[in-house]
């Protein structure tokens, strides 16, 4: 049983999805999937995993189905950390357990910190932050790169910059900026200009998602067990080497999941993971008290 609900929040309205009975039927918490600018639809091969519990999956304000009226286009984890805050409201099950990847993964991080009493369990996969790694102004600059490319050939060179950005091992350094730029035709990317310029990953949108900076003592204050999750595939790329330093920054060693930072995805979205095994490692990991 899936029910789709619209909830209105400050000047946006929040599209979100309950998969099973609610209150839960094994009494339970429900768990949250939620990602950044991924938005519900990417969960459904990890969901698909979790038939035995109920799953709640959202779109972020102004992605997928949800919508803004704030006169805003970027996308900050404290406005969508409350966000997520008035959902869980509004499911009025008490705290949740939450997996939360990649920018959804720094949204969790800033609603633990802002609603201590939301969430029971926090597994946040590889959350990008720039500020917590030993060589963030050269990151930054590696993310302006990506961005500099979108904004002078499109999508296709954006992409491709940014593959290359996000599969470099190690930090950035002076071989990484001598690089010529990718050719988006090696990653099966159209190399014309498509005229598009505000998508939410390759634009400077979602720049405060990576530049922003956990709030240790809140997090440590906060009755929620977190746990940093790291794909085996991604330890040295940059999504990885974040996910390593937020451990260390909250006093703990990031836990090894399955495959790479789209590791529970399946085929249909074409950068395909191990979503079985995956949900294996997360179930475990929740279980874990």
């Amino acid at each position: 049983m899936t029910t789709m609900h619209m909830l209105e929040t400050t000047e946006a309205y929040i599209a979100y999805d309950v998969h099973g009975p609610l209150p839960t039927a094994d009494r339970r918490p429900p768990l949250f999937m939620i990602g950044q600018p991924m938005d519900a639809s990417g969960f459904g091969a990890l969901a698909s995993h979790f038939a035995d519990r109920t799953v709640v999956r959202y779109d972020p304000r102004g992605l997928g189905r949800s919508t803004r009226e704030d006169g805003r286009i970027d996308h900050s984890p404290t406005v969508q950390a409350n966000d997520v805050h008035a959902v869980i409201e509004a499911l009025g099950a008490g705290p949740v357990e939450m997996f939360a990847s990649s920018g959804g993964a720094v949204t969790a991080l800033a609603l633990v910190a802002a609603h201590p009493g939301d969430v029971l369990v926090l597994v946040a996969h590889e959350p990008p932050l720039i500020p917590v790694l030993p060589d963030a102004a050269a990151a930054e600059r590696a993310r302006a790169g990506f961005r500099d490319a979108y904004e002078a050939g499109g999508s296709g060179a954006g992409m491709a910059a940014f593959i290359a950005m996000t599969s470099w091992h190690g930090e950035f350094t002076d071989e990484y900026f001598a690089q010529p730029p990718p050719d988006p035709a090696l990653f099966g990317m159209p190399t014309e200009d498509d005229g598009s310029r505000d998508d939410p990953l390759l634009s400077e949108r979602s720049w405060p998602i990576s530049s922003y900076r956990p709030d240790v003592e809140a997090l440590a204050a906060a009755p929620t067990r977190v746990v940093i999750a790291v794909g085996e595939e991604s330890l040295d790329t940059f999504t990885g080497r974040t996910a390593v330093a937020t451990a260390e920054l909250l006093g703990q060693e990031a836990t090894v999941f399955p495959s790479h930072h789209g590791g529970f995805l399946g085929g249909e979205h074409g950068y395909a993971g191990q979503p079985e095994a995956f949900a294996r490692k997360l179930r475990d990991v929740l279980d874990d008290n």
